[in-house]
């Protein structure tokens, strides 16, 4: 594809990070942490949750749109962007779109959540609908690039999405001191790849974890086997993360992350209802993941203070699990 923007082509440092932290400053939230005693005391942990939920179009993922969008030189940003997403990517590219004045084409599977192809249609940007499957969000990605000239940014394998990503936990180690870990939850890898570059530059002693769903667990093989094991039809309520790890994504995985957990559907569905009942927050299933991993391993994270990224709200409510 011709038209993918060509950021460095390198693993960003911390002055890239810094730089990116900088350059979103003036679009994206500083999201708050927030603490819930009832929930220390279940987990036997003390959890500070980084509430990207709060964030522009109610995800983490805002900042990686918003850092590449800016980072774009006047010429390739004239021509627009485009991607394939089936949520909170192509919200976040719209809406970035949007406040640079720019065209953005998102081709999303027909299956897609109807509140988040009302989205991002209402933050201005053209969908092309497609079918669900990887190889024709490919192919009439590409068509699109074709016709338009839009420049593709990737939802996650993408070091200039990647480093507006680490601006969460980089936000997360100014707001809360001493952290013993972070968790994130995994899907393409953006959010985690970013976070351990983060804390690897910034924190280096503390763990960097993440929670997968059982029935999508692509990327916790493919750390044990040291190689990508695609996703092939994975099953869970976790819709964020079904897509497959990215290979800039995996490299940094492999280098910076402790580990990934894997988690039952009931147990996401449990943690996601005491977030909403304790906390009176909107998280996503995905978002619940990283929650679940400290409830269902209590033994990994006892007395210890423990950063969770809730990586977003976007929930369907016709559709709740419960």
């Amino acid at each position: 594809m011709t038209s993918s923007h060509k950021p460095a082509d390198r693993l960003p440092g911390l002055q890239d990070l810094l730089a990116a932290r900088k350059r979103i400053s003036r679009w994206a939230h500083l999201t708050p942490v927030a603490t819930c005693e009832g929930i220390d005391r279940m987990s036997g942990a003390r959890l500070f949750f980084k509430c990207e939920n709060l964030q522009k179009v109610g995800a983490f993922k805002f900042r990686g749109a918003s850092n590449v969008v800016l980072s774009l030189g006047d010429d390739e940003a004239s021509r627009g962007v485009a991607t394939h997403s089936s949520g909170n990517h192509a919200g976040a590219l719209a809406l970035a779109a949007r406040l640079r004045g720019i065209e953005a084409h998102v081709v999303m599977p027909s299956n897609s959540s109807a509140p988040k192809m009302a989205a991002v249609r209402g933050y201005g940007a053209k969908i092309i609908e497609c079918e669900p499957t990887l190889d024709s969000r490919e192919e009439t990605l590409n068509r699109v690039v074709e016709q338009t000239g839009a420049i593709f940014v990737h939802p996650y394998d993408d070091y200039g999405i990647i480093a507006g990503q680490a601006t969460a936990a980089m936000e997360l180690l100014d707001q809360v001191a001493d952290l013993d870990a972070i968790i994130t939850p995994v899907g393409g890898g953006g959010l985690l790849s970013g976070t351990a570059l983060a804390v690897n530059h910034i924190l280096p002693e503390t763990r960097v974890i993440a929670g997968e769903p059982r029935g999508a667990d692509d990327a916790c093989r493919s750390l044990r086997e040291g190689r990508i094991i695609p996703s092939v039809d994975p099953q869970t309520i976790a819709d964020g993360l079904l897509t497959s790890l990215g290979e800039r994504n995996f490299s940094i995985i492999q280098e910076n992350v402790e580990r990934i957990i894997t988690i039952g559907e009931s147990e996401i569905v449990h943690a996601m209802r005491i977030v909403w009942e304790r906390m009176k927050m909107i998280i996503e299933p995905s978002s619940a993941v990283a929650l679940a991993v400290v409830l269902e391993n209590p033994e990994l994270f006892s007395g210890q203070r423990v950063g969770i990224i809730i990586s977003g709200g976007n929930v369907d409510l016709d559709r709740l699990p419960w």
